[in-house]
């Protein structure tokens, strides 16, 4: 039974007219590990796009047909990866309030600037 607390799970699909669909439940029944099973296809097959991507688009060889179509398909897929982030975020737990602001900077920054290493940025 679903927690007065709990927020619905927002599932990686949508309904027939593009609405979103919510599950209500403890996380432990068919439909979850159904969703479960459809986020982790989802970015999967993220995975391999950005993987086939990469070398047509290094290649300088595509046709404007083909960009078209590549930046249809990652337009499709990032829909996809983004809704699975809203989903597992929105099922984080709250932070406690009791941690003072500051202390722990996210990313080693001072004053919760983020810092991220020079070479990710090749």
């Amino acid at each position: 039974m679903l927690n007065p607390m709990e927020k619905p799970r927002l599932l990686p699909w949508s309904s027939p007219d593009g609405k979103p669909c919510y599950l209500a439940g403890d996380g432990n029944g068919y439909v979850s590990r159904l969703a479960d099973n459809v986020e982790v296809a989802q970015l999967s097959s993220a995975a391999e796009l950005i993987e086939e991507a990469r070398p047509l688009l290094a290649g300088r060889t595509w046709t404007p047909d083909e960009v078209h179509i590549l930046a249809c398909v990652l337009t499709a897929s990032l829909a996809d990866v983004h809704r699975v982030a809203e989903s597992r975020g929105a099922r984080l737990p709250a932070p406690d309030d009791d941690e003072p602001e500051g202390d722990a900077a996210p990313g080693g920054g001072e004053g919760g600037e983020s810092r991220l290493p020079a070479d990710g940025f090749d």
